[in-house]
């Protein structure tokens, strides 16, 4: 057989499929966008709920069905089980105090509420009603956010949102955008 003689083993192989068939079987599928670059590679998880009500993640792979990247990944995302199950992994957020050597575990509460108060004291410092020409801007300039092209509208919408004013939707974070004429 030429395959063998290549140092290929059809049978080990085949075997190897079944064994993967075996280890999803019944599982929960659930699609998910790679994590790393911005190319938005589609994944797709596959999950199992233990016993004792605990869900155990089985499998991550490249989504065939997906126009991206049509099931096929590269060697970063092919290690996105690796991110997800790796005993190295932090599994809650950690917060260094100003002054501190290391870092400790803190709760969301904790995180969300530093988090907040930071974004407010920066928008109060840096926030700018009109500009060099008298025009009305009504923007903050101590804050930036970094996207990417899998960011989903409703992620741009997030990160955009803290820095506009509840009164006027053309201003944002980073520049005027004159409203149209059209507009009211």
């Amino acid at each position: 057989m030429v395959a063998a003689g290549l140092g290929f083993d059809a049978a080990l192989a085949e075997s190897t499929k079944v064994k993967q068939k075996l280890r999803i079987a019944g599982a929960k599928e659930l699609h998910s966008v790679c994590p790393y670059c911005a190319v938005g590679c589609s994944l797709v998880a596959y999950t199992r709920q233990n016993s004792n009500g605990t869900v155990e993640l089985l499998q991550i792979e490249g989504d065939p069905d997906s126009p991206v990247n049509e099931g096929r990944l590269c060697p970063k995302g092919a290690t996105a089980m690796q991110l997800a199950v790796s005993p190295r992994r932090v599994e809650s957020p950690q917060y260094r105090a100003p002054g501190a050597r290391g870092w400790k575990s803190v709760s969301w509460d904790f995180v969300l509420d530093k988090i907040a108060q930071n974004v407010k004291a920066s928008r109060d410092a840096t926030f700018v009603t009109t500009d060099g020409n008298g025009n009305t801007v009504n923007r903050t300039e101590g804050i930036a956010f970094a996207g990417g092209a899998a960011f989903s509208s409703e992620e741009g919408y997030f990160e955009d949102r803290p820095c506009r004013p509840p009164v006027h939707p053309d201003v944002g974070c980073r520049r005027h955008v004159p409203a149209h004429p059209d507009r009211k």
